[in-house]
Order: C-alpha cells, then sequence, then structure tokens
C-alpha cells in the first residue's frame, strides 16, 4: 500500500517503520528532518512537505496534539487540500472529540474518507507492532486499513461507525492510566513510609490483586523512580486529562477524580517536572506524606 506518514516522534517512528518492514511504499514527513532521514535509511521516502506526504492511498498522522493537527491538516498545502479525493486520513494522535468532529466534517466535504485510529501503548510496544489500535469510521474504509493496522498492533478493536467515539474511548482509556499512577503514587508513598521496600511492594501488587499491564509498567517506574527519559510527558498527560474533562462537560458527566488528577498534574509542572514522565505524578504523594520527592526536576 502506498502510505504516507506525518509525526515522527516517539510514537511514530516506530509505527512507520513497522510500515516499512512490512513492505509498504512509505513517505515520511516530519518539521525535523533529521527523523525522516533515519527512516530514509530503511526505505521509506523523506518528503520535504506535508502535501508530498499525501500522494499515496492513506495518509497517517501522528502528532502530539490538537494545535499540531490543526496545522498539519488545515494549513495552506496541508493534508485537506493535498489528499486525493477518495483517499484516507488516519489520524493516530491522541485529540479531543471536538477536533475529531471536525475533521470528520471536512474530510467529508472534500469527498475525502477520515478514520479515527488511536493507540494504546507505549514508544517500546509502538517498536514492536504490539499496540492497540482503537478505530471508528466507515466500514469499507476500515476493512480496506485492516492491513495497516494489524502491521502497527497486535489487536484492533472498532467502536463505532462515528469517528469522534474513539478518541473518546482513546481519552478515557488515558484517564484511566492516569488514575492508576496516582493511586500506585499513594500506595507506595504509604507502605514506603513504614518501610516496605517499593520494589517488593510492586511485585506482590502485580502478581496477586492487579495484573493487568498499567499496573506492571508504572509501578516500577514509580518504585525505582525511572522518571527519564518520558515515554509520555507530564505535559502530554495534562493534555490528555483537559480533553477529558472537556469531553465530559460537554456530556454533562461530572469526573471528580479527573479534576484531580489535572490539578496534581499542574503541580508537577508548576514544581519543573513538566519533561518528566507523566507517572512523576507519583513523587507529589511522597512530598505530600513528608518523604520528599524522587524527580530531578
Amino acid at each position: 500500500m502506498d502510505i504516507g506518514f506525518i509525526g515522527l516522534g516517539k510514537m511514530g517512528q516506530g509505527m512507520a517503520a513497522n510500515l516499512v518492514s512490512a513492505g509498504n511504499t512509505v513517505t515520511v514527513y516530519n518539521r525535523s528532518a533529521a527523523k525522516a532521514d533515519a527512516l530514509a535509511r530503511q526505505g521509506a521516502t523523506p518528503a520535504r512537505t506535508v502535501a508530498e506526504a499525501c500522494g499515496g492511498d492513506v495518509v497517517i498522522t501522528m502528532l502530539a496534539d490538537d494545535a499540531a493537527v490543526e496545522d498539519v491538516v488545515f494549513g495552506d498545502q496541508g493534508v485537506l487540500a493535498s489528499l486525493a479525493p477518495d483517499a484516507t486520513h488516519v489520524s493516530s494522535s491522541t485529540i479531543s472529540v471536538e477536533l475529531s468532529k471536525r475533521l470528520t466534517a471536512a474530510h467529508t466535504a472534500a469527498g475525502q474518507q477520515y478514520v479515527a485510529a488511536p493507540v494504546f501503548g507505549r514508544p517500546e510496544a509502538a517498536a514492536a507492532a504490539k499496540l492497540f489500535v482503537i478505530a471508528a469510521g466507515a466500514p469499507p474504509a476500515l476493512e480496506m486499513l485492516a492491513p495497516v493496522f494489524d502491521t502497527i498492533g497486535q489487536r484492533t478493536f472498532v467502536v463505532s461507525e462515528q469517528q469522534p467515539a474513539a478518541n473518546l474511548v482513546k481519552l478515557s482509556g488515558n484517564f484511566l492510566i492516569a488514575s492508576v499512577i496516582e493511586s500506585l503514587g499513594e500506595a507506595v508513598a504509604l507502605v514506603g513510609k513504614a518501610g516496605v521496600d517499593p520494589l517488593h511492594y510492586i511485585d506482590i501488587i502485580t502478581s496477586t490483586l492487579f495484573g493487568a499491564p498499567a499496573y506492571a509498567t508504572y509501578g516500577g517506574l514509580i518504585a525505582r523512580g525511572e522518571f527519564e527519559p518520558a515515554g509520555f510527558t507530564a505535559t502530554l498527560g495534562l493534555k490528555d486529562i483537559r480533553l477529558t474533562l472537556a469531553a465530559a462537560e460537554e456530556l454533562a458527566v461530572p469526573m471528580p477524580v479527573a479534576s484531580l488528577l489535572r490539578d496534581r498534574f499542574l503541580a508537577l509542572l508548576a514544581d519543573g517536572g513538566a519533561h518528566l514522565d507523566w507517572s512523576a505524578i507519583a513523587t507529589l504523594a511522597r512530598r505530600d506524606a513528608g518523604v520528599g520527592s524522587d524527580h530531578p526536576a
């Protein structure tokens, strides 16, 4: 398949590399050309502009936030202006429900297809093609994209024909992960202050009550105080909680825990922790318990 890939950050690098390895014709674009050059050595074709990445059957965007997606899609010679009729834009970025609605309407008006396909998984999962794809869109488009999703992930969940539903599911999942991080931070602070070894405690918890990957991954990071390099920064964590709260307000769904998490991320950023992994909000529980903070801000 002829695929354009825009956004070669920590997630996009692995996703695009797997598409190249699977034998697709992949044209890649990133604002910093060095990241595109690295993929070129693996067989991708670097694009000098967004428009050059939009000449194939599909273009995938994997960008940091709403502003970046809006710039790439709606800008001069952006995706919307450059993509051929009947070609497909796949947005794998974690974006707002409202922006997903706008993308759906804009691509429909242009005679193009739009599929929302955010993913669950950290950069190491992207590199290993072990992501979980949360997809929504027209059934023919999703059927055509099945091989693409199989290449980047271990399983695809189709949630709706309405694209914004996938973005809402993704945001709700990130809210749950942040909730796990906060609760783990509080529990580790509790037992740690009493002298229990944090790593031993996480082993006990993940071997008995909570065997889910989120508990093992983030419990390990918290117990080791391992917040750099960030797999997913605290700044992005705050962004996703804000987007979750915006969706909740639109639907009139109170989310008091999400409001707490927003304040925890704000506190971490105010303390200089914007560059740290979002699991570093767990250090706030140690600080509150009077046993100091692990993060090196």
